[in-house]
């Protein structure tokens, strides 16, 4: 299987090989019909060996050495598919496993050979979805296609030639996820029908990704990465340049709408299923009850919403993603797997031994209701417990932070790093056993601040294995924890000494410490369940999406430009015509009696009786603004009216 070993050689991108065979002449179109009588007369002898051999060089043909342009070369083409197609559809009475896979791999690696358009190859994709699971053969060769096409969209930037081709359709799309659901369900049911060795067997297998998941993880990492990390060119302002970034985003952001609805529906029917079997196996005698419902969060992960709904719920959060377009069409989908994450860590949690313990001595409960006071007691018997209840949510820095030079250290070396961890009234520190340094002038210095120039805590060199200065400073390195307070350290470590010859690594290890707002690592949580985490991550994307909506639109520039006559409070107390419909009109209609020209600010103005006057009301009834005199006078010049004279009535 010389050939067999060329081939996987070939496959990395990496190896100089793939460019040689790349560089290669085409074989001609009677070499490959020779390959097809080979094969031909070992089907009719049933000699395994020699398929097997064709069919590995099938593959290498398929993708270095054959260029289907003449008419001959088409129909060779042709008849070599009629063989593999043979073969893969053969009864499993007469064909091993092993040639199925090969067949497999010769057509997905003459997938654009054997099929040169985009919509015969649709139909084979469409094909080996809808009736894989009927079909061993098509299964299988729906895994091989399905988990090249991940890997090569993995490696292919969003709009390229290539992404066109690995990115499929919408309609495929759907059956491929329709597979990933019922995968999921399929999965998660198991955990209650299947025996006990047999669910053993299952948690040893998971989370493991079949190929339908692998390519919509591909997909949807293909596509929220670009999202996020897409930049325009700096080098190009041009406004064709600007244009093309532009409608490159909005084209990402609408497939990661559709693919996004297509995700969270999909979730929602696997989540109902995932909480229709933990209430079945909460009612359930079997022995092993317990034992299924903590394996039950572990095979969760295995399906979709471990799998693809965390990553979506987390670059859903990029500002990028933050849109109303987005907020109102996912909004309600997100408020259902809210509902029914919640629901469901609920169950799991009430089956809990921390739970039980809680809730397990009603004497105690009791006594202390009774402590309450009237109002508090009311509010007591009102309170239900919640999925979160007796957990502690970890906080980012909880596990600690581990700062570390490299080890050993060489001459010349600098060092310098400052840890803040927010809201901490001091940080603990622990150093590693192994810590040293040549001489004692090899020094770690730590600082309590943010930089050099902060107040100095601690200084720390030397080793006591009989090398370099034999000695260490003061006490030498910290076996105990160190306490800095306030929220930020700095480390500042300089190898000043030149490495002599004798002295070992172990001499020269450096540093490693790791940092702490907590004083006991015990009292760091060791996570949340992953349904409670999953419930708060979708509680938190809903109300960044519901802060949205209740936003409204960005102000557009027509706004800004507009920023002090929307503040005008001249125009704020204008009076608005109310329309028969209800509708309020942004203008007064003109009236068969124009309003004057003239307005004297000593006397109150008043609309004609044939004008239509706006009702009366909380909105309308305000009062005349009256301008100051100057200007008025200014408005006067403007318009070139000069004030009106009032003469005094004849008796």
């Amino acid at each position: 299987m010389c050939i067999h070993q060329l081939n996987l050689l070939a496959a990395s991108n990496n190896l100089p090989i793939t460019n040689f065979l790349g560089k290669q002449h085409p074989i001609e179109a009677h070499h490959l019909s020779s390959i097809c009588d080979i094969m031909e007369k070992a089907m009719v002898n049933g000699d395994t060996c020699i398929i097997r051999c064709i069919l590995v060089v099938f593959q290498v043909v398929f993708k270095f050495f054959f260029s289907p342009q003449s008419e001959r070369n088409r129909d060779i083409v042709r008849r070599s598919g009629l063989l593999l197609w043979q073969l893969l559809m053969a009864p499993r009475d007469q064909i091993c496993s092993e040639i199925q896979k090969e067949v497999c791999l010769a057509i997905s690696s003459g997938l654009n050979i054997l099929y040169p358009g985009e919509a015969e190859i649709n139909n084979l994709l469409k094909l080996v979805l809808t009736e894989g699971e009927r079909n061993s053969g098509l299964s299988q060769l729906r895994d091989v296609i399905l988990t090249n096409l991940a890997e090569q969209l993995q490696n292919n930037r969003f709009g390229s030639e290539e992404d066109d081709h690995y990115r499929l359709n919408d309609e495929l799309l759907h059956y491929i996820l329709k597979i990933v659901v019922r995968e999921s369900c399929v999965l998660i049911t198991k955990c209650q029908t299947v025996s006990k060795d047999d669910f053993q067997r299952l948690l040893s297998t998971v989370p493991a990704a079949s190929s339908c998941l692998r390519y919509l993880m591909a997909v949807q990492n293909h596509l929220l990465s670009n999202t996020v990390l897409i930049k325009p060119d700096d080098s190009d302002d041009s406004d064709s340049s600007l244009q093309g970034e532009t409608l490159k985003v909005q084209e990402l952001k609408t497939s990661i709408l559709s693919l996004a609805t297509q995700i969270l529906t999909g979730c929602d029917e696997v989540l109902e299923m995932l909480q229709q079997v933990t209430t079945a196996l909460i009612n359930s005698d079997i022995s092993d009850r317990e034992q299924r419902l903590k394996g039950l969060e572990q095979i969760t992960k295995a399906t979709m919403l471990g799998h693809l709904l965390p990553v979506l719920l987390t670059s859903l959060m990029h500002p990028n993603l933050q849109t109303l377009t987005m907020a109102d069409a996912l909004m309600p989908q997100l408020v259902q797997l809210v509902l029914y994450t919640s629901q469901t860590a609920l169950l799991l949690k009430t089956q809990s031994p921390v739970f039980s313990e809680l809730n397990s001595s009603p004497s105690c409960a009791s006594e202390q209701k009774g402590k309450l006071l009237p109002d508090e007691r009311m509010l007591e018997e009102k309170e239900e417990p919640g999925f979160l209840t007796g957990l502690k949510i970890p906080a980012p820095w909880a596990a600690g932070k581990t700062v570390e030079t490299v080890h050993p250290v060489r001459d010349n070396y600098k060092f310098k790093e400052t840890v803040h961890i927010p809201g901490a009234r001091c940080l603990y520190l622990r150093f590693d056993n192994r810590c040293s340094s040549q001489y004692d002038y090899d020094k770690l210095v730590i600082y309590a601040g943010p930089n050099t120039n902060s107040r100095k805590v601690a200084e720390y060199g030397g080793n006591t294995l009989g090398y370099g200065s034999r000695s260490v400073l003061g006490t030498g390195w910290p076996k105990d924890l160190v306490k800095v307070e306030g929220d930020t350290v700095t480390f500042s470590f300089e190898m000043r000494s030149g490495r002599e010859h004798n002295t070992p690594d172990k001499a020269m290890w450096g540093f490693a410490c790791t940092v702490r707002a907590q004083e006991s690592s015990e009292d760091v949580s060791g996570g949340l369940p992953f349904l409670v985490d999953l419930a708060l991550g979708l509680s938190v994307l809903a109300c960044s999406m519901l802060r949205i909506l209740y936003n409204g639109p960005e102000i557009t520039k027509d706004e800004e430009t507009c920023q002090e006559l929307l503040r005008s409070k001249l125009l704020q107390r204008c009076q608005w015509q109310v329309e028969a419909n209800g509708v309020i009109s942004p203008a007064l209609t003109p009236s068969p009696s124009p309003l004057p020209l003239t307005i004297d600010e000593d006397r109150e103005f008043t609309y004609p009786s044939d004008v239509l006057v706006p009702p009366v009301g909380h909105y309308f009834d305000l009062p005349r603004i009256r301008l100051p005199p100057g200007i008025m006078i200014k408005l006067r010049e403007i318009s070139g009216r000069a004030r009106p004279q009032f003469r005094p009535s004849i008796k």
